[in-house]
């Protein structure tokens, strides 16, 4: 058996105490330390309302300012069967826009009406440009043969009203593309421009400046959704209603009565300017 000196056991004791106090004093600092008081602020209603308020103003400014589209005016006068893409995109339209442009006036436009038909042109730009275009004037010396052929071509049918058979008259349109372009109709409850064949399922540009040359829309044979009837379920329906906006709808009408108004829905802050103006077209007030 090992016997130690009394001095060798005091250090042995004192280097234990050491160790006992490295590991334990933290601890014991930190249990009898004060404890910080802390403060909890809640905002007043008034103070919520305000700030909901300004997060909703700016952000309808950004969508507002980012969807803004800036168009020029043309330099000179103007024949627009002869400019080229980058002069389109110079006016403002985006390079696609361009092409599809260039797809119409490769066959010759004569006139601003057929310039206007071109659904990707805006309103907007037609206005800035409609002042300055010239053309070039029609061929009146066609045969019978030409003209019957002219004729087959421009087949249009009225596409809220058309089935099946009357698209495959134009015979440009495909089945397949006839069949998807009747049933976006269908979900839609009717096209009310021209820029909704863009939203057909395997829709492309090329086919779009095809069809667009044998269809034209009556927008009094669009399907109206009477909104001071229709359920949350009936109106989320609609490709352009989310189940959220049918719902809100519904509820401000069942805390303000009826809607006197179909402008009365912008009141929610799920309907955007855009779109509300594509909904004015598929809601009604009854």
């Amino acid at each position: 058996m090992t016997h130690y000196s009394k001095s060798t056991k005091r250090g042995i004791i004192i280097f234990t105490l050491l160790l006992l106090a490295i590991f334990v004093a933290p601890d014991l600092i930190q249990y009898f330390r004060p404890k910080p008081e802390i403060s909890i602020e809640q905002w007043t209603d008034a103070e919520k309302q305000i700030t909901e308020k300004l997060n909703r103003e700016s952000g309808f400014s950004y969508r507002k300012n980012r969807n803004k589209k800036l168009y020029s005016r043309p330099l000179s006068r103007f024949n627009p069967n002869d400019y080229t893409l980058e002069e389109w995109m110079a006016l403002g339209l985006s390079e696609k826009q361009s092409a599809v442009v260039l797809k119409f006036t490769s066959g010759k436009i004569y006139s601003n009406e057929e310039l206007k038909r071109i659904f990707v042109i805006p309103e907007e730009l037609y206005n800035l440009i409609k002042d300055s275009t010239y053309y070039p004037e029609r061929a009146k010396n066609l045969d019978k043969q030409t003209e019957y052929k002219l004729e087959q071509k421009l087949v249009q049918v009225e596409i809220n009203r058309a089935d099946l058979d009357d698209l495959l008259q134009a015979q440009d349109i495909s089945t397949f593309d006839a069949k998807q372009i009747i049933k976006t109709r269908d979900n839609f409850g009717g096209f009310y421009s021209l820029s909704q064949l863009s939203e057909v399922w395997q829709a492309t540009p090329e086919k779009i400046a095809v069809w667009e040359k044998h269809i034209r829309i009556d927008p009094e044979n669009i399907r109206k959704i009477n909104i001071n009837t229709a359920s949350t379920k009936e109106l989320s329906f609609h490709p352009y209603i989310s189940w959220n906006l049918a719902n809100s709808l519904v509820k401000m009408r069942s805390q303000n009565g009826f809607y006197k108004e179909l402008r009365e829905v912008k009141k929610s802050v799920l309907m955007t300017d855009e779109l509300y103006e594509k909904l004015k077209h598929y809601l009604v007030v009854e």
